[in-house]
C-alpha cells in the first residue's frame, strides 16, 4: 500500500509518495486554479505513471491521502467568500465592525487614506436576538425562539449561504448556540451553520465573534470542494482514509474540517515548519529559521530549541482569527512574483503573480510580465532544458523580451535589470524574516536556515549571505517542502475552555471538571478516527498572564488530578517562560488563569528517510556541465553538477550550481556544499 502526501499551491501541486519499502518519489504538476482537484487528481495520475500503473488501480492501493490547500486562505484573502448572516445577543451588533478601535491593522486609525474596514457580514445580515449568558454561565434570559425564526425569514430572503451564531459568553454555557443552531437547520436546510461554541469556545468576544464569522465565510466553500474531491476520489477507485492539514499543525477528517472551516487557514504553509524541525534532528541543529519559497508566496517561520511555534495572534487580511494556528510569516515572494518599476521609479517584486495560469514568461503560456523566474533564467540559476527534469521547457528568448521592460524602464542593460529583480526579491525576503526574528529580539545568526519550496534553494544562500546566516540546509525534498512536512504531522484536535480566576482563588474542581470534559471528548473524537487510546497522546497547557496585563503565556499542565502542588508548579514555569520570552519576570506580582487548553495526538506511521550512499569528497562523475552564471554582478564560468549522481561527503566549492529533478540549488561564490547521508545539501560559508 501506498501513502500520498499533497500540496495545492498557487503555481505547482507537490505530490509525495510513500511506497511499502519506505521509499518517497516525488511528483509535481502545474495547479489548477479554476478547479484545484483537478491538480491534485492529475499529480496522482503522473504517479501512477511514475510507478507504471493505471490510475484507478494505483489509487485502490494508496490507504492514507493528507491534503494540505491554499484554497481557504486564498477565498478569504480575495473576498469570495460566502454570503453570511450573524445571529447575535441584542446589544452586540457592532462587536465585529467596532472591532478593538482599529482602523486597519497595518497602518494608523489616523490615515485617512486607508479606507475603513469593511466588515464581513454587513450591519443589515447582523440580526440582534434577545437572550442572555452571564460569564459564570447561568442563562438570565432565555433564547427568544420566535426572533430567531423572524431573522431567519429575512435570511432566506437575502439570499445568504452561511449563518454564525455569536452570543455573548456562549463558552460558559453553550445552551442558547446550539437551541439557535437547531432552529435554523429546521428552517434553513441547506445553508452553512456553525457557532462561535463550536469554532472558538473561549473568552473574549470580539475575537470569537469575528473567528466564527471567518469560518462562516469559508464553511461552504470548503463544504463544496471537499465533497467534490471526496466525491471523485472515490469514483476513481480511492477507498482510503483522506486527512486534511489544519492551521494549527495537525490533520483532521473532511468532516470536522468543513465543521470548523477557519481551520483550513495556512492548510499547506502550516506545515513546513514540521519539514524543519524534522530536517533539524536528523542534521542536528535545532534553531532554525525555515523559508517556504513557491511559485506565488514565501512562508517564514521561526524554530527555537526544535519546537514548532504556535501563536493566537493571527490576521488574515483584514480579520482577526484566534484559532491556535503554527506562526507562519507569508509575504508576496515567489517564482512568479512579478517585477514592476513604481511611480517614483522604484523595482518592486510581487506581491502580484504570474501564478499557474498563464505563469512566468519563459513559460510561453501567455505571460508577458518579467517574473523571477525569468529573472533567474537569465542569471543562469536555472537550466532552459532540464526545469521540472525536462518536464517544462524554458524560453529563453521571452524571458530577455519581458526583463527587458524592467532594462528600459530603469536604463540598465539585460543582465543588471535581472540582478536587480533577484536582489529586490531577495531583499524583500530579507526584510520578512527579520521581522520575526531580529524585531523579536533574535539574532539571525544564531540560526541556521533551511530552504524549501521550488525556488528555496535557488535564493536561499544568497539570502543567507545578505543576513549574515552562516549555515543553510536544502533538505532532500525540498522543492516539495510542505508535502515532505505533512509526513511529520500527528493526527488530532485541539480543545480550549476558558475560566478567568485570580490563582490564589481558582478552583481546582473547575479546573479538573474541564480537563475531564474535554478529554472525554478527546477520547470520543480519537476512537472515531479509530485510533487505539494506548497511541493517543494528551497534552495539557494553560495560559497565564499577570493581573492587569493583556496577553498572555502558555505552560504545560501536569496530567491527572490537579492540586495546589501543581498549581504552584504551572505559576513557576510562567514566571520562567516569561522571562525566556520578554527577558523579565515580576514574580511579586499576582497570577491569574484564562484559559485551559488540551491537545490530543496520535502518530501516523513512522517513516525514514533512506540513507544515499557514500561518496569520496570530491564528487567525481557528477559534473554535467558549465554555463555562465551572474553572482553580484560579475560573470562566472560556473559547473553544474547532476543532483541525481551526488552522494554522501561530497563537497562542491562555490560557485556552482546543482540540478536536482524538482528544484536547482545554487552555490554563490563564498559558500561550500557538501551532501549529508539522508541528501540534504549543507551550505556553509567560508572563511
Amino acid at each position: 500500500m501506498y501513502r500520498a502526501c499533497i500540496d495545492i499551491g498557487g503555481t505547482f501541486t507537490d505530490c509525495l509518495i510513500l511506497d511499502t519499502q519506505g521509499s518517497l518519489r516525488a511528483f509535481k504538476v502545474p495547479s489548477t486554479p479554476r478547479d484545484p482537484a483537478a491538480g491534485m487528481l492529475n499529480g496522482l495520475a503522473v504517479a501512477a505513471r511514475g510507478y507504471n500503473k493505471k490510475p484507478d488501480d494505483f489509487l485502490r492501493q494508496i490507504d492514507l491521502i493528507v491534503h494540505g490547500s491554499t484554497l481557504a486562505t486564498n477565498a478569504l484573502l480575495t473576498g469570495r467568500g460566502a454570503k453570511v448572516a450573524m445571529l447575535t445577543t441584542k446589544g452586540f451588533r457592532d462587536v465585529t465592525e467596532i472591532r478593538r478601535g482599529y482602523r486597519n491593522v497595518r497602518t494608523s486609525m489616523f490615515n485617512l487614506f486607508i479606507p475603513p474596514y469593511k466588515p464581513l457580514v454587513p450591519r443589515r445580515l447582523r440580526f440582534p436576538i434577545e437572550e442572555r449568558t452571564l460569564y459564570t454561565g447561568e442563562i438570565v434570559t432565555p433564547l427568544n425562539d420566535g426572533e430567531v425564526r423572524q431573522a431567519i425569514g429575512k435570511i432566506k430572503e437575502a439570499g445568504v449561504e452561511a449563518i454564525a451564531i455569536c452570543f455573548l459568553h456562549s463558552y460558559a454555557n453553550k445552551a442558547n448556540e446550539d437551541r439557535a443552531a437547531a432552529i435554523c437547520r429546521e428552517m434553513a436546510d441547506g445553508l452553512y451553520v456553525t457557532s462561535s461554541y463550536q469554532v472558538l469556545p473561549i473568552w473574549r468576544e470580539y475575537e470569537r465573534f469575528s473567528t466564527t464569522v471567518v469560518s462562516a465565510t469559508i464553511g461552504p466553500i470548503a463544504s463544496r470542494y471537499l465533497n467534490r474531491l471526496g466525491d471523485s476520489l472515490k469514483q476513481q477507485g480511492f477507498k482510503g482514509s483522506l486527512l486534511m492539514v489544519q492551521a494549527n499543525g495537525l490533520v483532521e477528517t473532511p468532516q470536522e474540517s468543513i465543521r470548523r472551516a477557519v481551520y483550513l487557514l495556512g492548510s499547506g504553509p502550516s506545515a513546513a515548519p514540521s519539514a524543519a524541525a524534522y530536517c533539524g534532528r536528523i542534521t542536528g541543529k535545532d534553531h532554525l529559521i525555515s523559508i517556504d519559497m513557491g511559485g506565488t508566496s514565501l512562508d517564514v517561520s521561526l524554530i527555537r530549541k526544535g519546537e514548532i511555534p504556535m501563536t493566537t495572534e493571527c490576521w488574515v487580511g483584514d480579520e482577526r482569527v484566534a484559532i491556535k494556528m503554527v506562526d507562519v510569516h507569508s509575504a508576496g515572494a515567489g517564482g512568479g512574483s512579478i517585477a514592476w518599476v513604481d511611480s517614483l521609479g522604484l523595482l518592486r517584486v510581487g506581491p502580484q503573480s504570474a501564478g499557474a495560469e498563464p505563469g512566468p514568461a519563459c513559460y510561453g503560456k501567455g505571460g508577458e510580465d518579467p517574473t523571477v523566474t525569468d529573472a533567474d533564467l537569465l542569471l543562469g540559476y536555472i537550466p532552459a532544458d532540464y526545469f521540472l527534469g525536462g518536464e517544462i521547457s524554458l524560453d529563453v528568448d521571452l524571458a530577455r523580451k519581458a526583463v527587458q521592460k524592467v532594462a528600459d524602464r530603469l536604463r540598465l542593460d539585460l543582465l543588471q535589470a535581472a540582478q536587480a529583480i533577484h536582489t529586490t526579491v531577495n531583499s524583500f525576503m530579507a526584510d520578512s524574516i527579520t521581522e520575526i526574528s531580529t524585531k523579536r529580539g533574535y539574532d539571525v545568526r544564531d540560526f541556521a536556515l533551511i530552504a524549501g519550496g521550488g525556488a528555496g534553494p535557488i535564493h536561499g544562500p544568497a539570502l543567507a549571505e545578505r543576513l549574515g546566516i552562516s549555515t543553510v540546509i536544502i533538505p532532500r525534498f525540498a522543492a516539495l517542502y510542505s508535502a515532505f512536512g505533512m509526513f511529520a504531522m500527528d493526527i488530532g484536535r485541539d480543545y480550549a475552555r476558558s475560566y478567568h480566576s485570580r490563582v490564589d482563588r481558582v478552583s481546582l474542581e473547575q479546573v479538573n471538571r474541564l480537563y475531564d470534559e474535554m478529554e472525554l471528548e478527546a477520547q470520543a473524537a480519537m476512537k472515531s478516527l479509530k485510533m487505539p487510546k494506548g497511541e493517543v497522546n494528551l497534552a495539557r497547557t494553560a495560559e497565564l498572564r499577570y493581573v492587569g496585563q493583556f496577553h498572555e503565556v502558555e505552560v504545560p499542565m501536569a496530567a491527572g488530578k490537579l492540586t495546589e502542588h501543581h498549581v504552584k508548579e504551572a505559576v513557576a514555569k510562567f514566571h520562567k517562560r516569561h522571562q525566556e520570552l520578554y527577558t523579565f519576570s515580576m514574580n511579586f506580582r499576582a497570577v491569574e488563569f484564562l484559559n485551559f487548553r488540551l491537545k490530543a495526538t496520535a502518530r501516523k506511521a513512522a517513516f525514514q528517510l533512506e540513507k544515499i550512499a557514500q561518496g569520496k569528497k570530491k564528487p567525481e562523475g557528477s559534473l554535467k556541465r558549465r554555463r555562465t552564471c551572474i553572482f553580484n554582478g560579475k560573470s562566472f564560468n560556473t559547473p553544474v553538477y547532476d543532483g541525481e549522481r551526488i552522494r554522501a561527503g561530497n563537497v562542491i566549492r562555490g560557485p556552482a550550481i546543482i540540478e536536482e529533478q524538482a528544484t536547482t540549488v545554487v552555490v554563490p561564490p563564498a559558500f561550500e556544499c557538501s551532501a549529508d547521508r539522508f541528501k540534504s545539501y549543507i551550505l556553509r560559508k567560508r572563511k
